[in-house]
């Protein structure tokens, strides 16, 4: 059982995720009591994409057995993991930060009994131009993202939503409140 908090952080692709903990790791950077959680994923390093720890799926499925994660889950035909001793930093009343995923929350919930989700909205107009922007999916991936946007929601008493439809320092500083409160400090 832990006594600290992990801040999960879900949404969309595009939704702007990355640059928001981005934001946070600039405010908490040598903060002790805040680690933030990489995410080991079956896919390659990608610098246009998220900061991940890379395995192939038969070292990520060793690494498994083996209890390298706290938590695993499939989703997009990639296995993504959170790293076990994540626990040893929580147990000692720190706050984690990890992105997740909203099909992975029964089991990040079943692993983190002290956890805090923060789900990310973005106007759909905007997602749209988002995912355009960045070049990576065909027009029709980007509608079956916009379409798992309206219908994939993350619920729950723990799931605090936050609108990222504007410029991104206004949802990165909401978000360091509320780091700031998990610590039990007041933001300045």
């Amino acid at each position: 059982m832990s006594d600290g908090t992990l801040l999960v952080i879900v949404g969309p692709s595009g939704a702007g995720k990355d640059t928001l903990i981005d934001g946070l790791r600039d405010r908490f950077r040598g903060d002790g009591a805040v680690r933030f959680v990489q995410r080991t994923v079956t896919r390659k390093a990608d610098p246009n994409a998220e900061d991940h720890a890379s395995m192939s799926v038969v070292e990520f499925e060793e690494a498994a057995l083996n209890g390298a994660f706290a938590v695993t889950w499939d989703a997009n035909g990639l296995k993504y993991g959170l790293p076990a001793d994540i626990h040893d930093h929580l147990a000692a009343g720190n706050v984690g930060i990890a992105n997740g995923s909203r099909q992975a929350l029964p089991a990040i919930r079943a692993a983190f009994p002290r956890l805090k989700v923060v789900a990310i909205t973005v106007d759909e107009a905007e997602l749209a131009r988002r995912l355009m922007a960045r070049g990576r999916e065909t027009a029709e991936e980007i509608q079956g993202r916009l379409h798992r946007a309206r219908t994939l929601a993350a619920t729950g008493d723990d799931v605090v939503y936050l609108d990222n439809s504007g410029p991104p320092e206004i949802a990165t500083a909401k978000l360091c409140e509320l780091v700031a409160r998990l610590l039990d400090r007041a933001e300045q």
